[in-house]
């Protein structure tokens, strides 16, 4: 195996590994329990140790040798899964088939961005907005329907910011518009994309993720929420509200994702608000945070508004409460409005 080949996977797990143990040890705890969704900070440890047995055997010259032969593992197994231990001439026909997708799916990954567009969608009215802190941002909205053709609605972040954290949203959006049109559930494409991701050299960091299914003729929107903010639900009929928490860790975070979905059936007057934490942990001058109250009491007060009116309410309070500071992450919204 090329040196320069086993130097890249060195240097990918170390900044994985950096990236991991800094977020762990500077994230604040509530904010870390939101990322973790259902699992808790053993998870990532087991992450770690992964990481760090592959370390060890590129110390001890062992790293991509095949226990069954004691052959080099194929360079291209090893850059998507870094813990592969077998090489290719070992697999049996099932698990080659399931490479040969694994392949397929990670070269039309590569070929980039898809264009994305708000949908036009019978009783419903959405608007979005999103704006990167930097000039290439690490936030995502996208619409793609799902294979039985109701819609798809994604919200992910990735940890970071800036030209890389923007590089892999392009790699992650193609990966929502290849994977959600051949899908029946939301919980089938993020496990998917936890797998392409997690063990691949080049991704050094975790995404928070809100992926939701929503069928018009049943009203019922199915969500999946890897680690990611809680969206907002607030229904003008009752005055109730409620705040659609994680049902599973962030895509990356750690080696067991376990992940559910919950349903909800969403009623004519229904607000639905998507949003990334650029907005909610906007500060001012004081360093105070912006938080989650003020985003909904917004929509609270100005039910009567369309979604697009929604969304230039809240930037126009953010930029009250910032008092002009730059903003030090991106903020994204997606609001939608039932009828």
């Amino acid at each position: 195996m090329k040196n320069n080949l086993i130097g890249e996977i060195q240097t990918g797990l170390e900044a994985t590994r950096t990236n991991l143990l800094h977020w762990v040890e500077t994230t604040p705890e509530d904010k870390r329990q939101i990322c973790l969704g259902t699992g808790d900070e053993i998870c990532v440890e087991e992450h770690l140790h992964v990481i760090d047995e592959s370390l060890e055997k590129i110390k001890e010259g062992t790293f991509g040798i095949c226990k069954v032969c004691h052959e080099a593992v194929e360079s291209q197994l090893l850059q998507m899964d870094y813990t592969t231990a077998v090489c290719l001439g070992h697999f049996s026909d099932e698990q080659l088939r399931q490479l040969e997708n694994e392949l397929e799916l990670s070269q039309v990954i590569q070929r980039g961005l898809l264009p994305r567009e708000v949908p036009s969608i019978a009783g419903m009215n959405i608007a979005a907005f999103s704006r990167p802190a930097q000039i290439v941002g690490g936030d995502y909205f996208d619409f793609v329907d799902f294979k039985d053709g109701t819609h798809g609605f994604v919200m992910a972040d990735v940890s970071g910011h800036g030209v890389s954290a923007g590089m892999f949203m392009s790699s992650l959006q193609t990966a929502f518009h290849t994977l959600i049109p051949d899908a029946d559930s939301p919980i089938s494409v993020l496990e998917r994309i936890n797998r392409l991701y997690i063990h691949n050299i080049n991704f050094t960091t975790f995404v928070t993720t809100f992926l939701g299914k929503y069928d018009p003729q049943t009203r019922t929107l199915s969500y999946a929420n890897a680690g990611h903010n809680s969206a907002y639900l607030y229904r003008v009929s009752t005055n109730e509200e409620t705040w659609l928490r994680p049902t599973g860790p962030a895509i990356g975070l750690m080696e067991r994702f376990i992940i559910y979905t919950e349903d909800v059936v969403m009623e004519p007057g229904d607000t639905l608000l998507l949003y990334t934490d650029g907005i909610t942990e906007a500060s001012n001058h004081q360093g105070v945070l912006w938080g989650e109250d003020r985003l909904a009491d917004i929509i609270r007060q100005n039910v009567e508004l369309s979604a697009e009116q929604m969304i230039q309410k809240i930037m126009k309070a953010l930029k009250e409460h910032t008092g002009g500071i730059p903003l030090a992450d991106d903020v994204t919204l997606v609001i939608s409005k039932f009828a």
